[in-house]
């Protein structure tokens, strides 16, 4: 039997007009954690976090329910990939949530092409530590082919497929074929957009039939419009599927 389908955000801010949606009492991770059964958490990107912290997060959620971690910026950005005691840092910091970490994702800046020689490194290293779900949001075009894909299939490494993204091969899943990871930034206007009936109707069906384990976080969080959007989701997956149009 696979694994479930995981819908979340990025962050866990219960906004108050949905307010209604979510259990009264808790910490705003705890409500969050008895409606969706995943998070992101993306505060790791800008700075570390004590293992206490994730080791009281881990305990704020029930036993099916499972965090992705965003990698440091340091990392992903300043040190374009090349910073190796920090990554171990990281991986042994988040460690600490220990069966409750589901995925890890490393998202690259627009401008960090692929140079397989310290990409090599980088992913090697990371599974020397981590063997589970690690999933890669390239943003530069040299990524995205079927070299990139095979070079991330290399290493087990799912390659996200954004919305929006610069490039059509950015909104479909690629690189290693045994997981699936959606993140979606909001539409037309990143961060902040709700994204529509028909499109999450649409993602649904895809979602309904995409190999396991698949991950779907909205990160439309600037407006709160992420939580309303993965509610709509999750009551459009239990309705009967509508039928996938190419």
């Amino acid at each position: 039997m696979g694994e479930p389908l995981r819908i979340g955000c990025a962050g866990w801010t219960v906004p108050r007009l949905l307010a209604a949606g979510f259990p009264p009492d808790g910490s705003h991770l705890e409500r969050t954690a008895a409606v969706f059964n995943a998070v992101e958490i993306n505060t790791s990107f800008y700075r570390p976090h004590r293992p206490t912290t994730y080791e009281r997060w881990a305990a704020s959620v029930p036993p099916h329910f499972r965090f992705s971690v965003k990698f440091p910026k340091a990392v992903t950005h300043t040190s374009a990939l090349n910073a190796p005691a920090l990554s171990r840092a990281f991986l042994e910091e988040i460690s600490h949530l220990g069966d409750r970490l589901g995925a890890v994702l490393v998202q690259l800046p627009p401008s960090l092409a692929l140079d397989e020689r310290v990409a090599g490194r980088f992913f090697a290293s990371v599974r020397a530590q981590y063997e589970g779900l690690l999933a890669c949001e390239p943003r530069h075009p040299s990524w995205l082919g079927a070299g990139g894909d095979r070079f991330l299939a290399g290493f087990h490494v799912a390659r996200v497929a954004a919305d929006p993204s610069a490039f059509p091969e950015g909104r479909v899943p690629g690189g290693w074929e045994g997981a699936v990871y959606y993140r979606l930034h909001g539409s037309p206007h990143r961060y902040s957009s709700s994204y529509g009936n028909d499109y999450l109707h649409w993602l649904a069906d895809r979602l309904r039939v995409a190999r396991s384990p698949v991950w779907c976080i909205f990160d439309n969080t600037a407006r709160g419009a992420a939580p309303e959007d993965a509610l709509r989701l999750l009551a459009f997956l239990t309705g009967a599927p509508r039928s996938i149009v190419q």
